[in-house]
């Protein structure tokens, strides 16, 4: 059953039950009125006239007995009928317009013995096919003590039974009417106003059998629940969306990872093996012989363990920095406590003398360290400024490199330029990339890769941002902006 049927089943069900409580209550509070003032004018009717009723006492052979009569006036003008029953002599006494049509209003037994403990009551039956109201009245002795006589006042209510009935099926007809318009207008409504929630299942349809995230639900009305939901569901897409492309986006980072990764350890795999199968060869020909090695083969035997040494190297270079970046993606978080930033540099400046480079090393100033402390991790901000420093020498074949410091408001900023090769201005979005090196050093020079991806990490891991200056030919410039403590002398 659809929700639009549910709704209009409800509304007209409870329209139902307000008409038929509304009809009934309509119906019996006329009713009770119409027939009340019936009852009040008979009543009156009677009682006026059980007061003329005059009694006459009669000495005859049989006993003494009371003669009752009705005072003699015209009724023929009223709709009012008067019937007088003397119980001793069990005759009748009727009023002239009943006399007129010779009728004799119905009297039981019953109903003159329920007069031996009540005054008067109400009775409605049929008289000559007709409704009649008959009101009876008992006539008692002048002590009260027995019944003598009973009074019957009449009125036909035959039209006022007719109106009753007419205005019973009128209230059916009109709430059977009523009833069935208002279940065709809510029908209506109801359609009208689930249309936007139609548009929503289509849109959603549509989006489920072609996969587009980017569609979205169009609605104009007023903000009331509707427009709400609408809102809701296409913040609700957008946010899918952004989750479905951030996923889409990391499945394709991780299959190029993975795909460079494999690169990058096939090549030092590949020298090793044939190197290995070189040495293989050449001590089978020697052991195959009684000759020694000659000079030749140890000086090609040791060219060859010199090399599996270095891509041995290279590869737990490479390992160090994956199992690096493994811990950054599963959230691992550094223990952190103030390091004091001078002696780091320091000790960090006199190391990066000891690697291998062809450019100057240049110290620039470092006052701005001065009782500068950070929140940090000592040995992976160590770990940070190296690959900066090695990066430089790496692509700085002759010139010079050189670390200096600033301060600005509560960072402290390290910095570390060149005048090496430089990058386009296109492959600086990319530089932080996994296992990304610009198109011009490909080729030129040896790495993974990785070394500035686990330098973004670490920087934001602290809190930081990183700054890049960069020209072809000219060099680059790397300021590491960091939050600090300074002294209160500052």
């Amino acid at each position: 059953m659809s929700l639009r049927l549910r709704l209009t089943l409800w509304y007209s069900g409870i329209l139902a039950l307000t008409m038929l409580l509304f009809g009934v209550v309509l119906y019996f509070f006329l009713n009770y009125f119409l027939y009340d003032q019936i009852r009040q004018d008979v009543k009156r009717e009677a009682s006026n006239s059980s007061l003329r009723v005059q009694k006459s006492i009669a000495l005859s052979q049989k006993g003494l007995v009371v003669d009752l009569e009705l005072e003699s006036r015209d009724f023929y003008s009223t709709n009012t009928f008067l019937q007088l029953y003397n119980i001793a002599l069990k005759s009748f006494n009727r009023s002239a317009n009943l006399q007129y049509y010779d009728v004799t209003l119905p009297l039981t037994a019953e109903n003159i013995n329920k007069l031996q403990d009540q005054s008067g009551f109400f009775v409605k039956t049929k008289v000559l096919g007709q409704d009649f109201l008959i009101y009876h009245q008992g006539i008692r002795s002048d002590d009260g003590t027995r019944l003598i006589g009973v009074l019957q006042a009449a009125v036909p209510v035959g039209s006022y039974e007719r109106t009753a009935v007419t205005l019973r099926y009128t209230l059916i007809i009109w709430a059977i009417l009523t009833i069935i318009v208002a279940a065709s207008l809510g029908w209506f409504l109801a359609r009208k106003a689930l249309k936007p929630i139609e548009r929503v299942i289509d849109a959603a349809n549509q989006i489920d059998s072609s996969d587009d995230l980017e569609k979205r639900i169009a609605y104009e009305g007023p903000q009331d629940e509707i427009g709400r939901l609408t809102n809701t569901i296409n913040g609700m897409l957008s946010r899918i969306q952004k989750g479905y492309d951030e996923l889409d986006e990391a499945y394709r980072a991780q299959r190029r990872f993975v795909s460079d990764a494999s690169h990058e350890l096939r090549t030092p795999l590949t020298t090793i093996r044939g190197n290995v199968d070189l040495l293989e060869k050449m001590w089978k020909q020697t052991s195959g012989s009684s000759m020694l090695a000659t000079p030749d083969q140890v000086q090609m035997s040791l060219e060859a363990m010199q090399d599996i040494a270095g891509e041995a190297q290279r590869m737990s270079r490479l390992v160090n920095d994956l199992l690096a970046l493994a811990r950054a993606d599963a959230g691992v978080t550094m223990e952190k406590q103030p390091v004091e930033m001078l002696p780091l540099v320091q000790e960090v400046v006199r190391r990066a003398q000891l690697l291998e480079h062809r450019a100057e090393w240049r110290v620039g100033d470092l006052t701005a360290l001065d009782d500068v402390y950070v929140h940090g991790n000592r040995d992976y901000l160590q770990q940070l400024l190296f690959i900066f420093i090695e990066n430089a020498f790496k692509y700085t074949p002759e010139g010079t490199v050189t670390i200096d410091a600033r301060r600005r408001d509560s960072f402290i900023g390290l910095r570390i330029s060149d005048t090496g090769i430089g990058m386009d201005r296109e492959d600086i979005p990319h530089i932080f990339d996994r296992f990304y090196r610009a198109d011009l050093s490909r080729g030129v020079t040896t790495g993974t890769g990785l070394g500035l991806s686990i330098a973004k990490w670490i920087i934001d891991e602290h809190d930081g941002s990183v700054e890049v200056t960069t020209r072809k030919d000219e060099g680059s410039t790397f300021l590491i902006w960091l939050p600090a403590n300074f002294p209160l002398s500052v």
